[in-house]
């Protein structure tokens, strides 16, 4: 039998691929042109709530792209819901959140080049 970790970090990285995909093929309009990826996704215990933690190129578009994801989280969540209809008994809300530690890692590397 599974324990609720290991069914919760499944649950997440189905999720994760889910996602990725919805916004290359079904959503690729919410991006505007900006690469997004899908770089963690953290499930709540009761499988209610997915946060899901987004990476945005370029870097300096993050705050509008990520507005327009969060407007219409409910298409991203209906086409999930699509996708995972026979997997889980209800879809877990779907909400985005700005993953910036690559750009903290970029940021440290151009802090080390100019010592």
């Amino acid at each position: 039998m599974e324990t609720a970790s290991t069914r919760s970090l499944k649950m997440a990285r189905q999720i994760q691929r889910d996602i990725s995909d919805i916004f290359r093929k079904e959503c690729a309009s919410l991006t505007a042109g900006a690469l997004v990826s899908v770089t963690v996704v953290r499930m709540s215990p009761d499988f209610a709530l997915a946060k899901v933690f987004l990476s945005i190129f370029p870097f300096s578009r993050h705050e509008e792209v990520l507005e327009t994801i969060r407007e219409h989280a409910w298409q991203v969540r209906y086409a999930l819901g699509k996708r995972m209809k026979h997997q889980i008994k209800s879809i877990p809300e779907v909400a985005f959140f700005l993953d910036d530690s690559m750009e903290y890692a970029e940021n440290i590397d151009n802090l080390l080049k100019k010592q």
